[in-house]
C-alpha cells in the first residue's frame, strides 16, 4: 500500500492515558507530510526528465539510423561512381584503341598505295626515257640520214 501525503495528514490516532503527546505527533506527522509531498514532487519532476531524456534519446538513436543509413548510401553512390568512371574509362581506352588500329590501318594502306604509285611512276619514268631514247635515235637516224644524203648529194654533183 501506498501512503500519500494525504494519507499522512489524515491520520488519527487515539488518544490514550499516557501515550505520545498529540501536538507533537500531528507536528511530526506535518513534518513527514512536507517530506514526503516534496519528495513526490522531486520524483514527478525525476520522471518528467527521464521521459524528456528517454525521448531525446530514442530521437539520436532515430537520427543515428538515419546518419548510418545516409552514410551507407553515400558510400554506395561513391561505389557506383567509381565503377562507372572505371567503365567508362574503359570504354574511352577501348575507343581509342580502335581508332588508333583504324587509323595505322589507313596509314598503312596509304603507305602501300604510296608504293604502288611510285612503282607505277617508276614504271612510268622508265617507259617515258625509252621513247625519249628512241626518239632521239630516231632524230639522231635522221639527221644521219640527212648528212649522208647531203653527202651523197655534193660527190654527185
Amino acid at each position: 500500500m501506498r501512503i500519500t501525503p494525504l494519507d499522512i495528514q489524515s491520520k488519527q490516532f487515539p488518544v490514550k492515558f499516557r501515550g505520545f503527546g498529540v501536538d507533537e505527533v500531528y507536528s511530526f506527522l506535518e513534518v513527514v507530510r512536507e517530506e514526503l509531498e516534496e519528495l513526490l514532487r522531486e520524483n514527478a519532476s525525476y520522471k518528467e526528465q527521464l521521459n524528456r531524456a528517454d525521448a531525446q534519446l530514442q530521437e539520436y538513436r532515430n537520427m543515428e539510423v538515419t546518419l548510418r543509413e545516409t552514410l551507407l548510401t553515400a558510400q554506395q553512390m561513391v561505389d557506383e561512381y567509381k565503377s562507372n568512371s572505371r567503365k567508362e574509362a574503359e570504354l574511352i581506352i577501348r575507343e581509342a584503341e580502335l581508332k588508333a588500329d583504324t587509323t595505322i590501318k589507313e596509314a598503312q594502306e596509304r603507305v602501300v598505295k604510296v608504293h604502288e604509285d611510285i612503282v607505277e611512276l617508276k614504271g612510268i619514268r622508265r617507259h617515258f626515257k625509252e621513247e625519249v631514247r628512241r626518239l632521239i635515235e630516231s632524230h639522231l637516224s635522221m639527221l644521219e640520214f640527212d648528212k649522208e644524203r647531203e653527202g651523197a648529194g655534193a660527190n654527185e654533183a
